[in-house]
């Protein structure tokens, strides 16, 4: 089972990587980088749409029943995370702005695939987890720029501007509204083609990311990132994972969950959303901005992914093991 997790997700890390690189070398420009803005800003309505109608009306009421774990997750997500953000951004480690890339990072929603298919993995809650992740991705399409205005606004990084409130509203939150109540006619179609889908999600995800480095490279992006800058933000995106887990881990112990609910604070705890991110950053920052900003986001991205797979295994192989 984690091989097949794994196979699914490790083409599009190389793809997002293929990306990066294609858009270092060839970044639109002129007439190209306002039809890949135009195209961007179409594959973030898509998204979301499709964000929507895959969400069922059955998740958002589950999601309201366990409480206890649901509001630790969310504590986790847009409290603990936000917190050690701020923490991670006063020290003169980064570029300004690649600080501001871990702390709009340490903003985002939970992811929902992933964190699902873990808590499979490690035998824990599935129904709690897709109920939690799927209600983390909603709120954030809310709270994650709010808490970018609150936050990032006082270090003269970003806030939300009316401007930028409408293209949240137009691109994030009415698409995923059309999209849900679109589930009767839609829900269907969509469950017969998850491969279609699962492409439009992932392609869209991959246009952005071209056409935000593409701008960013064009500002100048390499010249002001460095090997050394690269290592620091490896270095901080994998002890920020690791603080996160531990502190899920202690927290589901401290309330006293039980096992399969701890698993799910564990999981959609400590995940963060490169679906979500990337649209989001693209509404929220400046077009030469973006690939710095969200150039932490995928570097964390693929660290989580590789370290939850561990854990994941191990958990499952030691629910199965026999106990004496």
């Amino acid at each position: 089972m984690l091989r097949k997790i794994l196979a699914v997700f490790e083409p599009f890390v190389l793809m997002l990587l293929a990306t990066v690189a294609i858009a270092s070398i060839l970044p639109p420009v002129g007439a190209a980088a306002t039809w890949f803005g135009r195209a961007a800003d179409a594959g973030i309505v898509l998204l979301f749409f499709l964000h929507g109608a895959k969400l069922s009306r059955e998740a958002i009421v589950d999601g309201l029943r366990n409480v206890r774990l649901h509001a630790a997750v969310f504590a986790t997500t847009f409290v603990l995370f936000p917190l050690l953000g701020l923490g991670i951004t006063a020290l003169p480690l980064l570029d300004p702005l690649l600080a501001a890339g871990v702390l709009f990072l340490t903003l985002l929603p939970s992811t929902v695939q992933s964190s699902i298919a873990f808590t499979s993995i490690a035998r824990g809650n599935v129904a709690a987890a897709v109920c939690s992740a799927s209600f983390s991705n909603l709120a954030g399409i809310v709270v994650t720029p709010l808490l970018v205005t609150l936050l990032m606004k006082g270090a003269g990084q970003a806030h939300v501007s009316l401007a930028q409130a409408e293209g949240i509203v137009l691109q994030l939150l009415a698409p995923f509204v059309v999209g849900h109540l679109s589930r009767p006619w839609t829900a269907g179609w969509i469950a017969k083609r998850k491969s279609l889908v699962t492409t439009v999600d992932r392609g869209s995800i991959l246009l952005v990311v071209y056409t935000a480095f593409g701008a960013a490279v064009a500002d100048g992006l390499w010249h002001r990132v460095s090997g050394a800058d690269l290592g620091v933000l490896l270095a901080i995106c994998g002890v920020l994972l690791a603080v996160v887990l531990a502190a899920t881990w202690f927290a589901a112990r401290a309330l006293r969950l039980p096992r399969a609910d701890a698993i799910v604070l564990l999981f959609c705890g400590s995940k963060k959303s490169l679906a979500s991110g990337v649209p989001i950053a693209g509404v929220l920052f400046p077009a030469a901005q973006v690939g710095m900003v969200i150039l932490p986001v995928m570097l964390f991205h693929q660290i989580q992914l590789i370290a939850c797979a561990v854990i994941a295994r191990r958990l499952g192989e030691a629910a199965s093991s026999p106990r004496p």
